[in-house]
């Protein structure tokens, strides 16, 4: 019997897989065993299994049970690769990676998490040159250095169905990014690229900006946490005047502050592909967020702009209010963990009065408190396009609650309200249920850690009644 065979044979016999005891005893009735086997008790067989043995140890065992395999309904419509065991030897990465040069059916594999290291990179790299049909590889925190991505890199080079590579978590370094680079230079169908906390530094983005003048199809990628720095950016904002493919960008905790935000605004006044920024956790400040804003009043493109704990004030929530005043495309704007205040919530209230393309506004973890609540209140009776609006831990209270709900008797278009951890009491509740009373159009409406009660909760049963709103969480 040969390897494949005895391999099916071992898989067979063993007890977690708990087969019948009559499938046992046919089975080993002799060594042509295999072969004859009645095609319902391989089935049986089958499904004891989980998809890493099948797409591992049951492929190319013998023709019979490739024909077999193939009608298998559970084999047929198995696409996604996902490893899902606590840790993998490098005899298993042998084997996935072998099975993965023949097979016809897994288009997406995950293996992140099981620190295959380059050698692993290296036989994934070997199966990229034959496989026709993997288009998402994950090989997120996979303990992979510059080796191991010169590896994939090289492989890139001729492969033309991968689309989506996730190197996340991993330490390739400067050199990794060069090899990279060589990639985007000549590769036409990768699309998405993860290169979060890898930390390719400066240099490595100057190598990556460079071939991104050049590449027509990553539309993808992230390069958060890598400390590129005001320079790193400088080099990326040199490459989108260029580039013409790349349409989301996350720049999350790069060490970037007003001057990186401006290298990156003069860059957005002309590019005309970008329509996702993620900006998460920089230092820009308000100057920073003036640049931007500059920016927002020429661009055409940019949807969605995430400040998200950007040390922006009520200063730099009116720099960009008063690009919102006119702006015809971006639809979601996050201000997460900042420090607007209710003159910050006062001023992009006059934004909302005004424009007529933003669906989505995060203000969550900003002292807005009551009276930035009200200022919102008042520009939510007249906005028609907002539909889901977070005041999460903004301290507005019942307070604002009942401001709130002024607005919610009028306004036609918001779906979603997240009021949670707002110390909203049971007076609050009564507020928000009567004003639900009359609006048909919120769907749902988060209220979870306030100091409501029984008796709060009983003022929204009584509205529930007349209303179709379908989540209320407490």
């Amino acid at each position: 019997m040969d390897m494949n065979k005895r391999k099916f044979q071992e898989t067979f016999n063993s007890t977690e897989y708990n087969v019948d005891n009559e499938a046992k005893r046919i089975t080993h009735q002799g060594s042509a065993s295999l072969l004859t086997l009645p095609i319902e008790l391989v089935n049986m067989i089958f499904d004891k299994l989980d998809d890493f043995t099948i797409i591992c140890s049951l492929c190319q065992v013998c023709t019979r049970l490739n024909m077999i395999l193939d009608a298998y309904p559970r084999y047929q419509t198995l696409t996604v690769g996902h490893i899902n065991r606590r840790k993998i030897s490098s005899t298993q990465v042998e084997e996935l990676t072998d099975a993965l040069k023949t097979n016809t059916t897994i288009t997406k594999c995950i293996v992140n998490g099981y620190y295959i290291g380059d050698y692993g990179a290296k036989l994934f790299a070997d199966t990229l040159r034959n496989n026709k049909t993997l288009i998402t590889l994950d090989l997120f925190r996979s303990t992979i250095t510059c080796i191991g991505t010169e590896h994939l890199t090289l492989a890139l080079l001729n492969n033309t169905t991968l689309t989506t590579l996730d190197l996340g978590h991993n330490g390739i370094h400067e050199l990794g990014a060069h090899h990279l680079a060589s990639a985007l230079r000549n590769n036409c169908t990768l699309t998405t690229l993860n290169l979060e906390h890898v930390e390719i530094g400066k240099l490595g983005i100057a190598s990556l900006a460079d071939a991104l003048r050049k590449n027509t199809t990553l539309t993808a990628l992230d390069l958060g946490h890598n400390d590129i720095q005001n320079e790193g950016v400088q080099y990326l904002a040199d490459a989108l005047r260029t580039n013409k493919a790349l349409i989301k960008l996350n720049l999350t905790e790069n060490s970037i502050n007003d001057k990186g935000a401006q290298y990156l605004a003069d860059a957005l006044q002309n590019n005309q592909t970008l329509t996702t920024l993620n900006m998460n956790s920089n230092p820009i400040g308000d100057l920073g967020a003036q640049h931007l804003s500059g920016a927002l009043k020429n661009n055409m493109t940019i949807t969605t702009l995430m400040l998200v704990e950007n040390a922006i004030g009520s200063l730099g929530a009116q720099y960009l209010s008063d690009a919102l005043q006119n702006n015809t495309t971006l639809t979601t704007l996050d201000m997460t963990s900042n420090t607007i205040g209710d003159l910050g919530a006062q001023h992009l209230s006059g934004a909302l009065k005004n424009n007529t393309t933003l669906t989505k506004l995060n203000l969550r973890l900003n002292n807005i408190e009551h009276l930035g609540a009200q200022y919102l209140s008042d520009a939510l009776r007249n906005n028609n396009t907002l539909t889901k609006l977070n005041l999460v831990s903004t301290g507005i209270g019942n307070l604002g609650a009942k401001h709130l709900c002024d607005a919610l008797r009028n306004n036609n278009t918001l779906t979603k309200l997240e009021l949670a951890a707002n110390d909203i009491g049971n007076l609050g509740a009564q507020h928000l249920a009567g004003a639900l009373q009359n609006n048909t159009n919120l769907i749902e409406l988060d209220l979870a850690y306030n100091e409501i009660r029984d008796e709060g909760a009983e003022h929204f049963v009584m509205a529930l009644q007349e209303n179709t709103v379908s989540a209320i969480l407490f």
